[in-house]
């Protein structure tokens, strides 16, 4: 099999912040994953440096546009091997190869009668260095940079993109995965419901002269998207290379949603134009916001990837955006959060399994792997556990739910964790006839460490290098680098020597942290749970009503209780990652409310309904429809900080 992905070469009017090493952590994720189940890969990321706003950024400095450009692409390209980042490829558009692709396009393009010279007038977003439509504006503004555009008339060239139209709304309905999440498809389609308008590719050099020079016209600089989405087709080698011949056919995209109209309408006809068989997929994912707001230079709220490294860790950091993202939904960043996900399910979880296990097999068997005798009953679950989280986690991982996938590994690292307490070693340790038996224990909890570094090793690759190291296994054994071999078990040979290594992920002392909330969860696990008595009168005093916690949560995954018309189950954030179970199947499907953030009783005692732990409660109102009862779910009005408390 062979895989091409790429991200979007990022403009170098900004700095990099959380929002691109967020996509290009996806894209390396993918590769990473593809990877160890034996593909050929080629992942591409870069920079964008024409136009107009890279123009002004130089002229601001008072330097020259290449100068500019090359001091904020070199800091694109520093920044990746700071978050275990490792492109095969990372191209510039002011590479002479670019250069020279993009104008023999254009001329080809140009000879097919594809781009003509008009005259046009139409509001023009310098943010987005493209025109408006009237329909994509919000109260006059542009959505995305929250000002209005300037009104331009001038002549220009124009890529007739109205002429494939229709052949593009063909491709997407016969193709379903062209665009993913399925929200996005739908979202290209709407707007392709609607005459499509043509192309504005051109900008005078009365007006602009850093771009790449028309082949037709040296009067001309073309347009930043007919340059920039070419880059795509320059990284290998087009049109005679090995690899545009190997890789094209396979080429897949991920991209934010700001520039979903560009990859999804603009690149697919300009590769229709130009005879090319158009990319494999587009993924699309949703915007970090931090304080509720998204990400924006302007507002001050950007937040940088070297600081979060040097703060929390890469593997922490990269396992935090995979697992509090659903992809192609928007997302909240707190250190509150990615401090919770530290602690919790990689100090407590993760490292205190692997702690322990490798301190047990050093006290007991001098550090050496034990043959394992007869499985019993608690040894078998844990070999079924494991072997039903390969294919979930298979399948997540290859359709981009790295949230899902991350959840099924965890799910394995629980079950290892209470594995350890069902047996206690250290028991078995005390009598001479549980030799065997504690053997087996042993053999099986570092049969799983090992298992466990190769489906972690995509989404933290210094993490399962340093298992990997633990466990005295060299880095490059199929057992720990290919999933179709290592994905099985019984696979680590008895005999094999532990190596001394640090532990995986110290914890973070909250009590350090300046941020007050940060605190919180650690004080409510230690709160007694309190039901709310109720007066003579029917009412509660206010301090009888501070005992309920309500806090608003994010639901990231819903499933229907088997043997239950009424029940969802739900995983939300509150910050942290809970179950709960709900009587909301007569009125709302697990899609529809996916994303949402709701109410919930935070610290109700938790109950088991249908066999399944329910840690909370969500609060909904009954109301009637056309004479109908109904349950709405109560949430707030805008997004808010996932785990915040009602007041």
């Amino acid at each position: 099999m062979t895989t091409y992905i790429t991200t979007p070469i990022y403009y170098v009017n900004a700095q990099p912040h959380l929002g691109h090493a967020y996509t290009t952590i996806v894209a390396d994720t993918y590769s990473r994953f593809n990877r160890i189940c034996g593909d050929d890969v080629r992942f591409q990321t870069g920079t964008d440096e024409h136009g107009d706003k890279i123009a002004e950024a130089a002229e601001k400095e008072n330097v020259e546009p290449k100068e500019y450009a090359d001091r904020i692409s070199g800091m694109f390209r520093d920044t990746w091997p700071l978050l275990q980042i490792t492109p095969d490829n990372f191209i510039r558009t002011t590479d002479e190869e670019h250069i020279a692709v993009v104008q023999a396009i254009l001329q080809k393009v140009y000879d097919k009668g594809d781009i003509y010279f008009d005259e046009y007038s139409g509001l023009y977003c310098r943010g987005c260095e493209r025109f408006l439509t009237e329909k994509e504006l919000v109260d006059g503004n542009c959505p995305d940079h929250q000002q209005p555009p300037q009104e331009i008339a001038e002549q220009n060239y124009f890529f007739r993109m109205s002429k494939y139209q229709q052949q593009l709304i063909d491709h997407i309905n016969a193709n379903p995965d062209f665009v993913t999440p399925e929200r996005y498809r739908n979202e290209v389609l709407s707007f392709l419901s609607e005459p499509l308008e043509d192309l504005c590719i051109s900008r005078p050099k009365s007006r602009l002269t850093w771009g790449i020079e028309l082949p037709f016209d040296d009067t001309f600089v073309t347009y930043v998207w007919f340059d920039a989405l070419i880059n795509y087709l320059t990284g290998l080698g087009y049109p005679d290379d090995e690899k545009f011949k190997k890789y094209w056919p396979v080429a897949e995209h991920v991209i934010a949603k700001d520039i979903l109209k560009p990859h999804a309408i603009y690149w697919p006809t300009m590769l229709l134009s130009m005879e090319v068989p158009l990319y494999k997929k587009l993924h699309v994912h949703g915007y970090w916001n931090v304080d509720d707001t998204k990400m924006s230079k302007s507002i001050g709220n950007v937040v940088r990837p070297k600081e979060l490294v040097a703060e929390y860790g890469v593997d922490t950091l990269r396992y935090f955006t995979l697992r509090e993202m659903s992809f192609g939904l928007d997302s909240s960043f707190s250190s509150e959060a990615i401090v919770a996900r530290k602690n919790s399910d990689l100090a407590n979880d993760l490292g205190n399994l692997f702690s322990r296990s490798l301190a047990m097999l050093k006290k007991y068997c001098d550090g050496v792997v034990p043959e394992p005798g007869a499985e019993e009953e608690s040894d078998i679950l844990l070999r079924e556990t494991a072997e039903k989280m390969l294919p979930v986690y298979r399948e997540s991982m290859s359709e981009f739910k790295f949230h899902t996938g991350l959840r099924s590994v965890w799910e394995l690292v629980s079950y290892a964790n209470k594995y350890i307490v069902t047996n206690e070693p250290w028991a078995l340790a005390k009598s001479p006839d549980s030799k065997k038996r504690l053997e087996t224990v042993l053999y099986n909890l570092t049969e799983c460490l090992r298992l466990l570094s190769l489906v972690v090793k995509p989404v933290m690759p210094e993490t399962a290098a340093k298992m990997v190291t633990a466990l005295g296994i060299e880095a490059d054994d199929p057992s720990v680098s290919l999933l179709d071999i290592g994905g099985k078990w019984n696979v680590l040979k008895p005999g094999t020597t532990m190596r001394a290594v640090e532990p995986l992920f110290p914890r973070v002392d909250v009590k350090k942290q300046t941020d007050k909330e940060s605190q919180q969860p650690k004080k409510q696990k230690k709160k007694k749970e309190k039901s709310v008595p109720v007066d003579t009168e029917g009412l509660i005093t206010f301090e009888q009503f501070k005992d309920v916690e309500l806090r608003v949560a994010e639901i990231v995954a819903a499933e229907k209780v088997k043997k239950s018309d009424r029940l969802l189950k739900l995983t939300v954030n509150a910050p942290e990652e809970r179950t709960i179970v709900a009587g909301i199947a007569e009125y709302y499907s697990p899609d529809d409310i996916i994303g949402m953030q709701v109410l919930i009783v935070a610290n109700l005692k938790p109950a088991k309904l249908m066999g399944i732990p329910s840690q909370g409660m969500v609060l909904a109102a009954k109301t009637e429809t056309d004479g109908e009862e109904r349950l709405v779910l109560a949430t707030v009005s805008g997004r808010v900080k996932t785990g915040s408390k009602v007041a």
